[in-house]
């Protein structure tokens, strides 16, 4: 990405190792994907990257190629999410990726490039999000867990993610055509966000023991006016605006828990448990269902689509093979 008059634009262009930013691993490069940071870093539409020129794509998966870290043997499938990648330091859509030794994780046994690049940031936001909400006490038996933006990339892990973990998941979506994706992917029930009647008292009727909310704005405002007593909310984006205009009745009079989640920064030992439950108990079924392949051509149309809200499920970018 190069910032010209202003404005931020990019294209395909050669480098060398050397001309990368530093670090003690070199990734040969099989698959990327594309999140709504990546848009908003590409286009400008967000104060992303911090400086350029910079190769983008915040995530990476393939297999290393060399290494002066032992705990990274050259031909390890290993994958990178978060830190400075594609933000201050060169990111993943490129065909060789140099990171510092400590952000990078051993692919899980079952996993593959592919499959952890269809995760990606958004499906670990999703997968932290249930795990943290499980944390403070959110089970099946609570009661129903609904899933906003259902059909993005957060929400469309999270929803595959709670149906593992047997849950009973409403998935609330824009997308009114979107509905037998969504119930594929294990949503019990799908609700249109235009039918939906937010109401305006301060509590409405109690509803959910738990919310993935990767949206925020006026609809997750009214998650915490519809919580059940005790319920919990992982708050994860802002697609639907910044601002929370909301009271503190939900919290002191039904103990409900917003919980904030970072997956960006969050310590390796966090990241090694979570890439450990998405391989196994929350293994998210129908990854195929849920991963758009594309190549780095490919990349503006797939930006356009997530800022515009046409997004379904997730981009992965093939970038070799």
């Amino acid at each position: 990405m190069f910032e010209e008059n202003g404005a931020i634009a990019g294209r395909v262009v050669e480098t060398t190792l050397d001309e990368l930013a530093p670090g003690s691993v070199v990734i040969h490069a099989e698959c990327s994907s594309v999140n709504y940071k990546d848009a908003l870093a590409a286009t400008g539409a967000g104060k992303i990257m911090r400086r350029f020129p910079l190769i983008g794509g915040v995530d990476v998966a393939g297999v290393v190629a060399e290494s002066s870290d032992p705990r990274f043997r050259p031909g390890l499938p290993v994958l990178v999410t978060g830190y400075d990648l594609g933000v201050a330091h060169d990111g993943g859509y490129a065909e060789y990726v140099r990171v510092p030794a400590d952000w990078v994780v051993p692919i899980p046994e079952g996993l593959t490039p592919f499959d952890v690049m269809t995760i990606g940031t958004a499906g670990f936001t999703a997968a932290l999000s249930v795990i943290e909400m499980e944390r403070n006490g959110l089970s099946p038996e609570r009661g129903p867990v609904i899933v906003a933006g259902a059909t993005g990339g957060v929400g469309s892990i999270a929803v595959a993610c709670l149906s593992a973990r047997g849950y009973a998941v409403t998935a609330l979506t824009g997308k009114a055509h979107a509905e037998e994706f969504l119930r594929t992917l294990g949503a019990k029930e799908v609700l249109q966000r235009n039918t939906l009647q937010m109401g305006t008292r301060p509590l409405e009727k109690a509803t959910w023991a738990g919310a993935v909310d990767p949206v925020g704005g006026e609809i997750l405002a009214w998650l915490t006016r519809t919580m059940a007593y005790g319920g919990c909310i992982a708050s994860s984006g802002l697609t639907a605006g910044t601002e929370l205009k909301t009271t503190v009745l939900p919290f002191i009079l039904r103990g409900v828990k917003l919980l904030g989640i970072d997956s960006v920064m969050c310590p390796a030992e966090t990241r090694l448990e979570v890439w450990r439950r998405l391989a196994t108990d929350l293994r998210p079924a129908h990854l195929g269902r849920i991963a758009n392949l594309i190549g780095v051509d490919d990349l503006p149309a797939a930006f356009t689509a997530l800022l515009k809200g046409e997004a379904q499920g997730r981009y992965v970018v093939r970038l070799r093979g």
